[in-house]
């Protein structure tokens, strides 16, 4: 019965030793391919490694790398993250935070990356290469604001020449409306009979109307008064 027994612990510890060199080995593996920049087959080593241990710090580390190698920043930044919970090391936690801030800097996330490094010197102050990146995304965010500030000034000149644009048009159609007006009371006023009078004309014609018949009574009169001459017939 003990034979037994010692005979099943050597093969437990044989299958653990073999279990363990195998996701070593196939974490190695990666690492040597990492190096002769074949990223995309790392990757594949690094997850085969983590399908048969996925506790392992080294393994998703080096998983992240391959992503940010391959310019996929979002994995890269989970497989940092996924790291950071099977470590207690600072240095490490430092090197992932480092390397959170780089994946966050290559997506033009200035802020976040920004709280990457300063969370990466605050495990390891002395990390020359953090701070250096610190200061170039502190940088990059500056440029940013002011490339987003001068946009929206510019936004905001295109809107007011617009609007000044807008105002000179409705100007103009004012305008042309007010010359139209007056070009259409032209041509009315020019369309008007010329021989109307005005109303003192038409009283001076009238009275001189009234006097030249009172003459011509007059003389109508005279005429009546005098005898008829006729002719004798033959």
């Amino acid at each position: 019965m003990k034979r037994n027994f010692l005979i099943l612990l050597l093969f437990i510890s044989a299958y653990s030793l073999n279990f363990a060199q195998s996701k070593r080995s196939l974490i190695n593996e990666g690492v040597d391919l990492y190096k002769k920049n074949k990223y995309a087959d790392a990757e594949i080593n690094f997850k085969k490694g983590l399908e048969k241990d996925n506790n392992m710090y080294q393994g998703h580390f080096n998983l992240g790398d391959a992503y940010y190698k391959q310019g996929r920043y979002d994995e890269a930044i989970q497989s940092f993250k996924n790291s950071l919970a099977f470590t207690e090391n600072n240095n490490d936690k430092a090197k992932v935070y480092h390397n959170i801030g780089n994946s966050l800097l290559k997506s033009q996330k200035f802020p976040e990356s920004i709280e990457a490094y300063k969370n990466s010197l605050k495990l390891n102050p002395d990390d020359l290469e953090t701070k250096y990146n610190l200061s170039y995304a502190l940088n990059m965010m500056k440029q940013d604001q002011n490339k987003q500030q001068q946009q929206n000034k510019d936004n905001k000149d295109q809107n007011k020449d617009q609007q000044q644009q807008q105002q000179n048009q409705n100007q103009n159609q004012n305008d042309q409306n007010k010359n139209q007006d007056k070009q259409n009371q032209n041509q009315q006023q020019q369309q008007q009979p010329k021989n109307e009078i005005s109303k003192n004309d038409a009283e001076r014609i009238l009275e001189a109307l009234k006097n030249n018949e009172r003459d011509l009574q007059k003389k109508l009169r005279q005429v009546k008064g005098q005898p008829v001459v006729r002719e004798k017939d033959w």
